[in-house]
């Protein structure tokens, strides 16, 4: 993973160092803190200069500094994973990979076919020195940030940038939307001092939607934001990239589901093992089970294994096993994705390497935690117990960080059950539960210092909820249980998994119920077709930017090509049943995933 940046100016006063502000530039190196450089182009006629800004997290192949730049002056940016399409070696780096590919592109459907045949998250910046020509852009689903932000018409200049800082005043940043790829000639903006952006849009192979109903479509949706001497023109020879997964199955038989108004409110929220072996005889649901489970199992391997595993650096020789330390952490709620996927890489992860999962509990009062064995929560994309003032905890230990009831939130509870569960599974396993405790005080001064910054340019207050609980996990530092006592920890791995796009595509959340109740599967299945459109804009930059503050690179296993096609392939009912207690119900399939777990289990399962 990598922060990378490129400034363009066009026969402007003001020198080009005058446009990187230095609190991006401080962001940018939180991102790829292993190596900082930066390159300057200009055009041999002056009409145009480019500042490039590279800055990387090493975990792939050799160490490549960026940015890079080939004998014919081509400069490249990336910040990606290739998980498949084009080959990586495992020595290989995949940014020299794909700058080799490119330098091969002779035209503009090369460069299309390239990135089309991508597997796996990426943003990328690359300057094509033969044609003046800026391409830029981010991969179908949005799971690496970019940003760009124009200046005004005197100034012609424009900045792209994996992470930005909240500002007030001035020109606003933007996400640059997930829609295709954008080219820019340097050479024609500056000659009319004026910025044009052409687009190539992602197309599905087997679309029923002429060429020119997507552009439109597109176009509307990216021009909207842009400011009005900013234009978006389609590419002349109508050019699309090629979606890299197939398109949601809308198909919805009378027989399935219930009608609108149907009364879902009384359904048991307690899961008993024989509840989910009766779901499971059922021979065509145990098939889809096994299908997925092998799809996701993939997409975990390969994003626990794709990662390089430190020698010593005298010796070269592999750490000791009881020196060794973990390189993969996932965001653990001891919920259903969560331990799925942390159960997963654990078929994956090698023998004697720990596994960290981060557990993140925000400070609660004690009248409210009382009050929250009878509360329902509604609501589970805000998961941050907002919290109260420092003396509701006089007992704190903070040398110790000794358990106490002002942090036993509700995933803190079901992560606690969750790493039973997973010791219960392979018990030879150091499975290192990282109890990441956090005071108002904390929250209040992380938020300002950087939290806010992060989240930018999104600004709601579920924004703030969620990136507050994730930056906190995601950098680990907490306590581990060391022979029944507490010790302080900070999590050394450089890979976060995380569970988001379950819930999106399998129907976890209570607002799908709730669109289920009110208008049955027809409005269920716009409603997650809505999901996944609107993923890259509301969650996955968001998400990017806050792991990578850390140095960290966050992985998605649930939001792999594969286990997307295969979850869009199946009809909207073998997803979700939703006159099911929720757990089977919400997430017919993935509930399923935990069968080898579950015959570890003898009492009921509790589902959030």
């Amino acid at each position: 993973m990598c922060g990378i940046c490129c400034v363009v100016t066009l026969r402007s006063q003001h020198a080009i160092h005058d446009f990187l502000n230095e609190d991006i530039l401080c962001r940018l190196k939180r991102r790829g803190p292993d190596s900082s450089q930066q390159l300057i182009k200009a055009a041999s006629d002056l009409s145009y200069e480019c500042l490039f800004s590279g800055h990387v997290l090493h975990l792939r192949g050799l160490m490549t500094p960026q940015p890079l730049e080939d004998a014919n002056n081509n400069i490249f940016l990336w910040n990606g994973e290739i998980f498949d399409g084009v080959h990586v070696g495992d020595l290989e780096n995949d940014t020299e990979v794909v700058f080799h590919h490119l330098a091969l592109c002779s035209s503009e459907a090369d460069i299309l076919s390239l990135f089309s045949s991508l597997r796996g998250p990426w943003s990328f910046i690359y300057y094509q020195a033969s044609r003046h020509s800026l391409w830029f852009g981010r991969d179908y689903f949005g799971r690496r940030s970019l940003l760009w932000q124009f200046s005004n018409e005197v100034d012609s200049a424009f900045c792209l940038t994996s992470v930005s800082v909240y500002s007030k005043a001035g020109n606003q940043w933007q996400e640059v939307p997930a829609s295709g790829i954008f080219k820019i000639d340097l050479k024609a903006c500056a000659t009319t001092k004026s910025l044009s952006l052409k687009l190539f849009p992602w197309k599905y192979s087997c679309t029923e939607k002429a060429v020119e109903e997507i552009f439109v479509n597109v176009l509307d949706q990216v021009s909207k934001d842009l400011p009005n001497h900013i234009t978006v023109m389609m590419n002349e020879s109508k050019l699309c990239l090629r979606a890299p997964v197939i398109p949601l199955n809308k198909t919805i038989s009378e027989a399935s589901g219930e009608c609108p108004g149907t009364n879902i409110s009384n359904i048991n929220h307690m899961v008993s093992v024989e509840t989910l072996q009766g779901f499971l005889a059922e021979e065509q649901k145990k098939k889809l089970v096994h299908q997925f489970i092998d799809v996701l199992n993939e997409a975990v391997k390969r994003r626990v294994l794709s990662l390089f595993r430190d020698e010593d650096q005298e010796t070269r020789e592999v750490p000791s096993m009881s020196n060794r330390k973990a390189h993969i952490a996932v965001l653990f709620s001891g919920g259903i994705d969560s331990m799925v996927i942390a159960a997963l890489a654990d078929k994956h992860v090698p023998v004697g390497e720990p596994i960290d999962l981060l557990n993140v509990a925000f400070m609660i009062k004690e009248q409210a935690k009382q009050k929250g064995t009878t509360k329902k929560h509604t609501n589970r994309d805000v998961q941050l117990d907002l919290c109260c003032p420092q003396e509701c905890c006089k007992d704190l230990d903070a040398k110790t960080g000794a358990r106490l009831s002002c942090f036993d939130v509700p995933d803190r509870i079901t992560g606690r059950a969750g790493l039973k569960e997973l010791e219960a599974i392979n018990p030879s396993r150091t499975w290192n539960f990282v109890e990441i405790n956090v005071t108002l005080e904390e929250l209040k001064k992380m938020r300002q210092q950087c939290i806010n910054h992060l989240i930018y340019p999104l600004d709601t207050v579920l924004d703030d909820s969620i990136g507050c609980a994730i930056w906190f996990a995601s950098r680990g530092e907490g306590f581990i249980s060391n022979q029944g006592e507490l010790k302080p920890y900070k999590s050394p791995a450089k890979v976060v998994l995380t569970g988001i796009g379950a819930d999106e595509q399998l129907a976890g959340y209570s607002r799908h119920r709730v669109c289920f109740k009110k208008y049955g599967l027809e409005g269920l299945k716009k409603e997650l077709e809505m999901e996944l459109d609107r993923i890259s804009s509301r969650n996955l930059g968001r998400d990017d930017r806050i792991i990578g503050d850390h140095g960290k690179e966050a992985r998605f296993p649930f939001l792999d090509e594969d286990i997307v096609s295969f979850l869009n392939s199946l009809p909207i009912s073998e997803k979700a049943d939703l006159t099911l207690p929720r757990g089977i119900a919400s997430l017919s399939i993935v509930f399923q995933k935990l069968e080898n777990i579950l015959e570890e289990c003898s009492g009921p399962i509790s589902v959030p």
